[in-house]
């Protein structure tokens, strides 16, 4: 039997490493809040999450491109097979990625996840992050056309909000409140006082075509006011039928048009920099009373290293004197510890040192447990302390496969090769969708890819960082990439068709009911609790103890005080055991299991030699929690 057992030489070499990156950022003054370090958030794509207000919905008129679709679109039913297309996508082609899915919307808004807040508390969350809630025509809001507006179909009263945004200039003193802004900071009073904090999407590179300096420029062409807020390469021309504006445009899309920066190019221009100064006010002192606690608490930050860094420097310190305690995190997919400390940043969604390890070792097997814990070991180390225990922590996204789709489609199991061999492939080939790989299967998890879910989802649980769990997960929603990552929530109440068909002739494999997994719902509300409840998990220094890269074991420990836990993870198909160094725990010590991933703490094995040396076993795809007593 071959153990890899902690000190190894490898550990050794990478532990100096860190002492060094220690001794050079020990001093610096703290970016991050106190209390993200107990968060576990909750991402939301608000059309996508629950639809609380049918009469709301978005209507023809208020799509991207509304002359492009059919007169007889009409809102998706919330519970019809994903893959089934209705009449008026057929109207606009055979493709059921090219003709028509981007265009549907759902309805969901608002009072959607206001009647829901009590099921996320139920959860056990206490953060939600929203996707963006901004005034955009598209389903994502990324295209935003306000920057300080909520959606009107986010709210209960579109017709009366557009009216009275009509009435306004970019003067801040024009700005009205309409009933949808009105509706979210009910939203934030509501979850605040269940405990929930907000924290929302800044997109702040570039914009829809129809913001107003943007659609100013439409409009007047190079006598708008607005011209240097935009790179706009040439102008229409009125006189032609053709239309020639032409400017420079996020990934070129044209629908995002990007804001110009400084004449440096060090920072954004100043016209834009300063509306957003303004809005960002907006969203956390909406009365303008100094008391920022009827404000969002924090902000995620889209494509952030796309934005110059002097920006960021300025906008966080805003943002922190308007809430001392506001969280900001960037959107940065690499090592962003250099990074966050020139921006001021509070901390990154965790790609880099969580999502790929974890996508590695327990979706695809094709890193072994030994470089798996030195992964995670050296990239949580990258950042300073405080920022380590604030990182978002996360599997999936909006951006990415769904997290049991990825374990469906991992690598070892479909014997296939990395295309990019850096990052594992997470999300980075056109293999991450059926949209680009007709070998993508769109089948839902089976038991065993279940139990490698709750196995990562006790790694979210109990490593160092903020866990953020995307919507759905829980109850075991699965997809490829943008956009079967962002189907509509499957709720306990609804009664969804069975996903019997498929895009570009695939076809689902296994169980096609649509339902809540009532049984994945239950493992993670008490995988939460155990985080909610042992401060050493929040809190806590991380090691790892033993490694078996043969049988697919990690064993580490998180210590707070005098309280430890020991945590192991079986990603192997056997029940295995694995010996952890001798002194690793106190020969008067005892081990109480705690927590199993197959909901059964007693099949957890913890026996102790004559000469004190601990052994740990766990059942085939399992992970375990002990408690460490002394007497």
């Amino acid at each position: 039997m071959h153990i890899i057992v902690r000190p190894s030489i490898a550990f050794l070499l990478a532990f100096l490493s860190m002492a060094v990156h220690e001794q050079l950022h020990a001093a610096r003054p703290t970016r991050v809040p106190d209390w993200v370090q107990d968060a576990v958030f909750y991402q939301i794509f608000p059309e996508r999450f629950r639809n609380g207000d049918p009469q709301n919905d978005p209507d023809h008129a208020s799509l991207e491109d509304p002359d492009a679709i059919p007169e007889s679109w009409t809102i998706t039913p919330w519970t019809k097979d994903w893959y089934a297309r209705d009449e008026w996508e057929r109207e606009m082609g055979p493709d059921f990625y090219d003709h028509g899915v981007f265009h549907r919307r759902y309805g969901g808004d608002l009072q959607g996840i206001i009647d829901k807040l009590d099921y996320l508390k139920s959860l056990g969350i206490n953060t939600i992050y929203l996707n963006p809630v901004f005034y955009a025509r598209s389903m994502h809001k990324y295209d935003g056309n306000s920057f300080h507006h909520v959606d009107p179909h986010f709210g209960p009263d579109p017709k009366a909000d557009f009216e009275l945004m009509a009435t306004e200039t970019a003067d801040p003193k024009t700005w009205n409140m309409t009933a949808a802004d009105r509706l979210f900071f009910d939203l934030v009073a509501r979850a605040h006082s269940k405990g929930i904090r907000i924290i929302i999407d800044g997109v702040f590179n570039h914009t829809g075509r129809d913001f107003f300096a943007f659609d100013d420029i439409r409009t007047k062409g190079n006598r708008s006011p607005y011209v240097s807020w935009y790179i706009i390469h040439s102008f229409d021309d009125p006189a032609t039928p053709q239309n020639e504006l032409k400017y420079q445009c996020w990934w070129d899309h044209d629908t995002l048009p990007e804001f110009a920066n400084s004449g440096d190019g060090s920072d954004l221009h100043p016209g834009p920099k300063k509306y957003i100064m303004q809005a960002t006010r907006r969203w956390m002192d909406p009365n303008a009373d100094g008391d920022p606690s009827d404000g969002v608490d924090g902000w995620r930050l889209d494509v952030a290293n796309e934005v110059p860094n002097r920006f960021w420097q300025d906008w966080n310190r805003y943002v922190r004197q308007l809430n001392p305690q506001a969280y900001t995190v960037a959107e940065f997919w690499s090592d962003a510890g250099d990074y966050l400390r020139d921006c001021g940043f509070s901390a990154t969604m965790n790609y880099h040192g969580f999502a790929v390890p974890a996508k590695a070792f327990l979706f695809d097997q094709r890193v072994g447990a030994t470089d798996f814990g030195i992964m995670l070991d050296q990239r949580m180390h990258e950042h300073p302390r405080d920022v380590r225990y604030g990182l978002q922590n996360l599997l999936d996204s909006h951006d990415t496969p769904r997290a049991a789709s990825m374990i469906v489609n991992g690598a070892l199991d479909k014997r296939l090769d990395y295309i990019n061999h850096e990052n594992f492939d997470y999300d980075s080939s056109d293999r991450s969708s059926p949209r680009g790989f007709d070998q993508y299967d769109i089948s839902a998890p089976n038991r065993k890819q279940i139990d490698i879910l709750k196995l990562a989802a006790l790694l979210q649980m109990t490593s160092v960082g903020a866990p953020m769990l995307y919507y759905g997960t829980e109850v075991g929603m699965h997809g490829g990439d943008d956009p079967d990552d962002r189907m509509p929530m499957v709720w306990d109440d609804l009664e969804y068709e069975n996903r019997t068909k498929g895009p570009r002739g695939l076809r689902p494999g296994g169980n096609k009911r649509v339902q809540v997994n009532r049984n994945l719902l239950a493992f993670f509300k008490n995988a939460i609790e155990l985080r909610n409840t042992e401060p050493a998990l929040r809190r806590g220094e991380f090691s790892v103890l033993a490694t078996h890269d043969h049988r697919q074991l990690i064993a580490y420990d998180r210590t707070l005080g005098d309280e430890r836990l020991i945590v192991l993870m079986n990603r192997g198909p056997k029940a295995s055991a694995i010996q952890l160094p001798e002194g690793a725990i106190s020969a008067t010590a005892s081990l109480r299991p705690l927590f199993s991933t197959n909901g059964k703490p007693a099949s957890l094995r913890a026996v102790k030699s004559k000469s004190n040396v601990w052994t740990l076993g766990a059942p085939p795809r399992t992970g375990g929690v002990w408690k460490v007593a002394s007497p």
